[in-house]
């Protein structure tokens, strides 16, 4: 298994610093595909039911310091607002949970073997993200 794949399966241990009014997405501003993907969630979500920062923004550091760069830039995370903080994909399935029509889709991927495949499509695509990003998104 991928390093990447490995440190996706990880939900870290709930912080009660880190207690949200909604659900905080932290994502890799500089990377083509991570911005298109939170554009594309941003457009499908309930009204006011998401937050997004990015890794690289002192708002990420001020309230979650303990979520380190190097773990943002590798995947996603979600804050979820009770404090707990899913990354990769096992974030996936949390996120898609706020989306209009998505949560039938959500609940799937919860669910062995689901979760497995996730996982490995999550970790091949953060590996690849930087050429992905270059077919998809000519800047």
């Amino acid at each position: 298994m991928s390093e990447i794949l490995l440190k996706t399966q990880v939900q870290h241990k709930v912080d009660l610093k880190m207690k949200t009014k909604k659900p905080v997405i932290i994502y890799d501003g500089e990377c083509s595909l991570c911005r298109g993907s939170k554009d594309w969630i941003a457009r499908r979500a309930l009204p006011e039911s998401l937050e997004f920062i990015t890794c690289q923004s002192n708002e990420r550091e001020r309230r979650y310091p303990h979520l380190l760069l190097r773990d943002c830039m590798t995947a996603v995370h979600i804050v979820l607002p009770d404090g707990r903080v899913f990354a990769g994909a096992d974030a996936i399935p949390h996120v898609l949970s706020f989306l209009k029509g998505w949560r039938w889709v959500a609940k799937c991927l919860l669910i062995f073997p689901f979760t497995f495949f996730a996982r490995h499509v999550y970790g091949w695509i953060a590996r690849n993200r930087q050429f992905i990003s270059c077919r998809l998104f000519k800047e």
